[in-house]
């Protein structure tokens, strides 16, 4: 029962969002759907808040490897949690209370998010750009035609975002002007890159369509796991 209860609700509320969608009567009914499901949404956050404590308490108790970052995250979760929830050192608890604004200027919530958070952030995703860039070398190299290809394409995008590229093809007369690098690199932004991201988004698209239909149909059957028939 604890995966056949699961397993005919995701059937009746798939199809139910489905025919919602091509029948108009039902659009009722599908609003009420998704408003049940951000209910349900709510328990997540507590669920993976649950987790997130249990699994860093667990190795912070233990002193596995790298325990000190564990208590870092515990430390922060509740620090924020309690800024959050309480509103403290919030301007606007005077005039507004707990309905005061997370994000007003002045907030110790707001104040810590953009002292700590972001800055993490931001230095995480700028040491991204060295891996892209050692991705980048293995895979423009020539080894072949497909690969000179896209080694060409890449450099002219990249020298039509330089002032360089532009000032290397500034010489060429209006009526070639389709040819300098900042054209080119537009071009291939706009066409030949737009079209190679229809074609995944495509494939995207019939790939959530099929896995939609099992999960509906209850062919698939893997986030039922771990229940009793």
């Amino acid at each position: 029962m604890k995966r056949t209860i699961p397993w005919i609700i995701t059937i009746v509320t798939g199809f139910v969002l489905v025919i919602a969608e091509f029948v108009p009567p039902w659009g009722k009914m599908r609003e009420d759907v998704l408003i049940y499901f951000q209910i349900i949404s709510v328990f997540a956050f507590f669920l993976g808040g649950g987790s997130l404590l249990k699994i860093n308490l667990q190795k912070v108790f233990s002193k596995r490897t790298d325990w000190e970052y564990a208590l870092v995250t515990v430390v922060g979760f509740f620090v924020m949690l309690a800024l959050g929830l309480f509103k403290l050192g919030n301007p606007e608890m005077a005039t507004a209370g707990y309905a005061a604004d997370l994000n007003a200027n002045g907030s110790w919530f707001k104040n810590l998010f953009d002292a700590v958070k972001a800055p993490l952030s931001a230095s995480m995703y700028s040491l991204l750009a060295f891996f892209i860039a050692s991705a980048s070398y293995r895979a423009f190299r020539a080894k072949n035609s497909d690969a000179t290809v896209l080694l060409v394409s890449a450099f002219i995008i990249l020298m039509g975002q330089t002032f360089v590229g532009v000032v290397a093809t500034g010489w060429m007369p209006d009526w070639v002007s389709f040819f300098k690098v900042e054209n080119l690199s537009l071009w291939l932004l706009a066409k030949a890159n737009l079209a190679g991201q229809r074609a995944i988004l495509i494939g995207i698209a019939l790939g959530i369509v099929s896995m939609s239909l099992r999960v509906i149909l209850g062919i698939e059957r893997t986030h039922l796991s771990g229940g009793d028939e």
